[in-house]
């Protein structure tokens, strides 16, 4: 080996986690921003929600309890089927939808991914680091005649069924 050692510089550029990293938009010379889980939550379960194909956004049980939460009055969540960690400059997403039937998940997956990313990154200054979608149920037509139905937009429809003809 030779005395002397060359100092190499690495092309591979540092995370943005390290210190000496690229400069975060949340912390500056004054003052510090933190973003609250709920907040990339809610960003996160809209960006979804505006994916065509989306039908719904939560497992079962989370689905069922929103339902009540709407009978009674209640306000429905935008952040249901999400969860979140959010770190100093980094997040990372996992939610839980249900497909319409007839759309292909892998892409339908792939354009909530993009759509997240990008609303996350824009409104909040944080790197997404990862997306996971887990897909509970498939929507079949005509599925929930006599129910109230999710639109894409979070609003309720209710979709109303004649009443059935005795002769």
């Amino acid at each position: 080996m030779p005395d002397t050692m060359v100092n190499q510089t690495s092309a591979v550029p540092r995370a943005r986690t390290q210190d000496g990293g690229p400069a975060n938009p949340l912390v500056t010379d004054k003052g510090t921003t933190s973003i609250d889980d709920v907040v990339v939550a809610k960003i996160a379960g809209l960006a979804a929600r505006e994916v065509s194909g989306v039908h719904a956004m939560g497992g079962g049980a989370a689905r069922a309890l929103g339902s009540m939460r709407g009978m009674v009055g209640g306000e429905r969540s935008v952040a249901q089927g999400v969860s979140v960690e959010v770190g100093e400059r980094q997040a990372a997403v996992d939610m839980d939808l249900v497909a319409e039937y007839g759309t292909a998940i892998p892409d339908l997956a792939a354009a909530v991914r993009r759509n997240v990313i990008a609303a996350v990154e824009r409104m909040c200054g944080l790197e997404v680091t990862e997306v996971n979608i887990r897909v509970d149920d498939v929507h079949l037509p005509g599925q929930d005649r006599d129910k109230d139905r999710e639109m894409g937009d979070g609003r309720r429809e209710v979709i109303e069924q004649p009443e059935p003809r005795v002769q």
